[in-house]
């Protein structure tokens, strides 16, 4: 009787049965990972416009006219002047909703699961997720501009190497040459009035000058070796955005000065959630935000170069 006991099989459903007896399941969970949404950490944000204007504008002054050398009794002096200019933008709404049943309720609550925050959560990055791709690619269907569709931005122009113009054929001095060379395109271009700060390059070619040595002996890369010397730039960051931000769906690189003076993302609402709605058995909860893209108060402090 014994040899017949432990030699009994267990059928499927009770082998299932006591596996699941045996199961552990760990109070963390690994939720699957996204890529990160860097437009609120790279540009400027103007929440001040408030949720229920309709409009945005900006104003911009010059002036024309210059002052000369003048003799006593003089009457003839020059007359100077200022015009401005405006530029109005229509801010629009994202929206996205999570929901849950009665059931749904009674479930989580019996299963201490936080289902109205994951829910929630996935509703909030729904919505973080357009408000970057706005940030950086504008949207077409509302006419708002993206950090990526500036006009009137310097352009400056990649020199060929040894290897023909990518970054992954240059020599570490070619490419250091290009990085001051986009810098130094818009001090030039603005006569010195526009001095950038920041420059963002795709991920690949961020770590390549982050890991790319000056030389077989040093321990210097192009990165450390292009902040150390750049008079100008402070910082360098990896954009994703930029790994097919040209107008061909090439390589791009931009420096521009990171500050409210000179471009602001538009962002009145970041993210609100409403009061559920009660429709039979289930609750649905409306989630906003409220946009206007970028605007830019100084394009040609902006300049980029494709195809590296």
């Amino acid at each position: 009787m014994a040899e017949h006991m432990d030699a009994m099989n267990l059928d499927a459903n009770e082998s299932a049965f006591f596996k699941r007896e045996l199961e552990v399941v760990k109070a963390k969970s690994y939720d699957v990972k996204w890529a990160p949404n860097k437009a609120l950490a790279l540009l400027p944000v103007d929440s001040s416009l408030g949720a229920a204007a309709t409009e945005l504008t900006y104003r911009s002054y010059t002036r024309v006219g210059t002052a000369k050398m003048v003799s006593d009794y003089a009457t003839d002096f020059p007359r100077v002047d200022v015009y401005g200019t405006e530029t109005t933008i229509k801010p629009h709404d994202i929206g996205a909703a999570y929901g849950y049943s009665i059931q749904e309720i009674r479930r989580a609550q019996m299963a201490g699961f936080p289902l109205e925050t994951r829910r929630a959560d996935a509703a909030r990055r729904a919505i973080e997720d357009k408000i970057n791709t706005i940030a950086f690619s504008g949207d077409t269907a509302t006419n708002l501009v993206g950090f990526l569709s500036c006009t009137g931005a310097t352009e400056f122009t990649l020199t060929s190497g040894t290897g023909g113009y990518t970054w992954a054929t240059k020599t570490a001095d070619e490419i250091l040459a290009d990085m001051n060379g986009l810098v130094y395109a818009v001090v030039a271009a603005t006569n010195g009035v526009e001095i950038p700060d920041t420059m963002l390059l795709p991920l690949a070619q961020f770590n390549q000058i982050g890991t790319k040595r000056l030389g077989t002996y040093s321990d210097t890369t192009v990165l450390d070796y292009f902040l150390k010397t750049n008079q100008y730039v402070k910082k360098v960051e990896w954009l994703n955005e930029l790994s097919t931000g040209s107008d061909t769906s090439g390589t791009r690189a931009i420096v521009f000065k990171n500050d409210a003076d000179h471009l602001e993302l538009v962002l009145p609402v970041p993210f609100e959630q409403f009061e559920a709605e009660k429709k039979g058995l289930a609750y649905t909860v409306p989630c906003l935000a409220r946009i206007g893209g970028v605007v830019f108060h100084y394009p040609l402090s902006i300049g980029f170069c494709d195809g590296i």
